[in-house]
């Protein structure tokens, strides 16, 4: 089995508010992948004292360790009470029904031995790629934010408002009920020859440059490794030409990706 990790701040100055994981039991059957993105707040009140960073390594290490030790749950079980004991963890000093209390998008995928499935899991806007033994990549997205029109984003009251709501888009706060809007499934392992994880400071190189498709990110992936891949990211947002479609949204992002070959 080969794993590929790397992680990258946006900037030198605020701390990296990713959060990326590979575990592999010590039976050698089966792992699993989490990788989260934290919500990065506008300056002002969030109502916790913590910050992002703390809740993404409390989300992060409750997702590994019960997606290990709890394999009669669910994914979305397991996000549920991971939800629940990080809330737990700072009930008391936070406000927890702030809009704006810590928060993170999802990426959870899960497998076993060769006789069973490789289940997944996405919440909000980072990216799950499924690479089948034949070369094809399937993309599993939440693509609730995608849809949603620009302008009802341009200002954080208006995202607010469509931040965990009906009709709007979802992602791992405090409410442990969101786990079922989560987009989830199963494939068996047999299909699947390689897991990627992608924060969407890292899926910039496809879905908002357009330096090549789902696969031939795999491709590059396995070609020049997870910082490859990033490098090849912060190149682009440096690029005055390809400068201009990043423009709407942070110059350089926080930016995470994982590559497990089985």
């Amino acid at each position: 089995m080969r794993i590929e990790l790397a992680t990258s701040p946006g900037s030198p100055e605020r701390p990296n508010e990713d959060w990326v994981s590979v575990a592999l039991p010590a039976s050698g059957q089966g792992g699993t992948v989490v990788a989260l993105d934290g919500v990065t707040p506008p300056s002002g009140d969030a109502g916790c004292v913590h910050g992002v960073p703390w809740f993404t390594a409390r989300l992060g290490g409750s997702l590994v360790e019960l997606s290990g030790s709890r394999r009669d749950l669910t994914l979305r079980e397991v996000l549920a009470e991971a939800i629940r004991r990080t809330a737990d963890a700072h009930r008391d000093t936070c406000d927890l029904s702030h809009v704006r209390t810590p928060q993170a998008t999802v990426v959870l995928a899960r497998w076993g031995g060769p006789e069973q499935e490789v289940e997944y899991l996405v919440l909000s806007d980072s990216t799950l790629l499924l690479q089948s033994p034949d070369g094809s990549v399937s993309a599993v997205l939440d693509d609730r934010l995608d849809r949603l029109p620009r302008e009802a984003l341009r200002t954080h009251a208006s995202a607010d408002a469509l931040r965990n709501t009906e009709g709007g888009f979802f992602t791992a706060a405090a409410d442990p009920a969101v786990a079922v809007r989560a987009v989830a499934g199963s494939v068996p392992r047999e299909r699947v020859s390689a897991v990627v994880a992608l924060t969407d400071g890292a899926s910039r190189w496809v879905d908002m440059f357009g330096a090549g498709d789902w696969a031939k990110c795999v491709a590059l992936l396995r070609e020049e490794g997870a910082q490859g891949l990033i490098d090849r990211v912060r190149e682009l947002e440096t690029d005055a030409g390809a400068r201009t479609a990043a423009i709407r949204f942070k110059l350089h992002d926080d930016a995470s990706a994982v590559l497990v070959e089985l």
